[in-house]
């Protein structure tokens, strides 16, 4: 079994990581730490949990008293950093869901996240955790940066279109949006029940932290090196999921049937990535570990339209993470995702 412990219980990302653990043939959840909650149960934080999770939460030096194989760290921005380092020594592997270690730098993370990063030496062992783009070094690496929502939707759905070097450089548009979960569990203005009911607003233009986790990525597969990308965010009224419109221009004109067998080549043998044959849905991949993708040609304005639908939780997130884990200790990607999608 691989012995687990969770850093941040009280969130979204926390919880959904437990709910994925729970049916992991080959995980151990051996502590569940939380500061603010330390000597509640994990079902006091959660009640779905009740009867099923009933952990003691502990305070997060107990880490170290445990004989882990592997610590998911569900902190905040700018936080998990700290731990990475405290922890550095110790003999687990660590996935860390925020943002810290995504880029490429400390100079970068600090131009778009506005916070001096402390522990800069951490960039050199950490691997991004998209399994699509770096399966192989996921699996060697002892440090996983897990991807963002927004740059998870939009990288799986660009990736195919780059690496075939079929469309043109800086003419890529990504228009997103996301329930707002991915706003994270406290509350704020923008957040309540009465600004995001019957409502939809954009967020964040010109400068989201994201855009420069979607350029670093997608450069990586240019041959024509670093690549400029138009990222919008959107807050919509639901709980949970995300929906990537983007739109490239073909460097010439092509076919449907091109543009299908270059994203079949490229994902084939990739279990989580699904190529549909009709624009998805955000209640197609709810609750799953699934990215839907539909991708289509239109001739009149000789522009590509790539359909990109997660669950910003699952794939989003905590699932990412679990196929991370599955990959770090040699196990099928696959093993313990057993839920079919939530729909209706």
């Amino acid at each position: 079994m691989i012995k687990i412990g969770i850093v941040g219980a009280t969130g979204y990302t926390g919880s959904e990581l437990v709910r994925l653990l729970y049916n992991h043939p080959e995980a151990e959840i051996r502590i569940i730490t939380s500061e603010s909650r330390k000597g509640e149960y994990f079902s006091d934080v959660h009640p779905h949990f009740q009867g099923l999770a009933d952990i003691e939460l502990q305070p997060a030096f107990k880490i170290l008293e445990e004989e882990l194989d592997v610590v998911f760290l569900a902190l905040p921005h700018g936080v998990s950093m700290e731990y990475v380092e405290k922890y550095g020594g110790a003999g687990f592997r660590m996935i860390d869901l925020s943002g810290d270690f995504r880029l490429s730098g400390p100079d970068v993370y600090t131009s778009w996240y506005s916070k001096k990063h402390s522990y800069p030496q951490g960039f050199k062992k950490a691997v991004y955790g998209l399994p699509e783009l770096h399966r192989e070094a996921i699996r060697r690496s002892r440090l996983v940066a897990n991807p963002g929502c927004y740059p998870t939707s939009a990288i799986l759905g660009l990736a195919p279109l780059v690496k075939a070097n079929v469309i043109i450089p800086g003419q890529v548009v990504i228009d997103s949006k996301s329930g707002v979960t991915g706003a994270g569990v406290k509350a704020k203005p923008t957040t309540h029940y009465s600004n995001v009911s019957d409502n939809f607003k954009a967020y964040g233009l010109k400068r989201h932290r994201h855009t420069v986790e979607i350029e670093e990525q997608i450069s990586g597969l240019s041959a024509e090196g670093p690549m400029q990308v138009q990222f919008t965010p959107h807050l919509l009224p639901v709980d949970r999921g995300i929906l990537s419109t983007i739109y490239t221009q073909p460097r010439e004109r092509m076919t449907e049937n091109q543009l299908r067998s270059i994203y079949a080549e490229f994902y084939d043998g990739h279990p989580f990535v699904r190529l549909r044959k009709e624009p998805p849905a955000l209640k197609d991949v709810r609750g799953s570990n699934f990215c839907d993708l539909f991708v289509t040609y239109d001739e009149r304005t000789n522009r590509i339209i790539t359909l990109s639908v997660i669950d910003n939780l699952v794939k989003g997130a905590a699932g990412q993470a679990m196929q991370n884990m599955n990959l770090m200790f040699g196990l099928e990607e696959t093993t313990g995702f057993m839920a079919v999608p939530l729909n209706p």
